[in-house]
């Protein structure tokens, strides 16, 4: 089995700052892609930003240039460092990631718990 653990989030002022963590731990060969998403109550789930293995980065046109995600590939770890956070960015924000288990079997989409993230403005 594997687990995704999201931690660091929390009720953060507007203009401050939030760095979020996902592990994943469990029977684990290899990660390929890993990223965060969020939701807000009746909307879908949007992508923030993923990041490659080799550590490729793409980003929401809402977030670019104050968020920054990064990987620890030793650690099986996703970040998510948010800066001159608004009162749009709160939502649950889920850690996504494409994990495989075997070296046979491709990867499959596992998610995170979330965890909730409020700006107060």
């Amino acid at each position: 089995q594997v687990q995704l653990v999201e931690s660091g989030g929390g009720l953060v002022q507007a203009g401050g700052s939030l760095r979020l963590s996902c592990a994943a731990s469990g029977t684990i060969v290899s990660i390929d892609v890993m990223a965060w998403y969020r939701q807000t109550p009746g909307n879908q789930r949007e992508l923030v930003a993923g990041i490659t293995r080799r550590g490729s980065a793409n980003y929401a046109d809402s977030v670019r240039g104050r968020f920054i995600i990064s990987r620890d590939n030793a650690k099986n770890t996703v970040y998510l460092q948010m800066n001159s956070l608004k009162s749009e960015d709160t939502a649950v924000y889920y850690c996504n990631a494409d994990i495989s288990q075997t070296w046979f079997d491709a990867p499959h989409d596992y998610w995170g718990q979330g965890t909730q993230v409020t700006v107060s403005s």
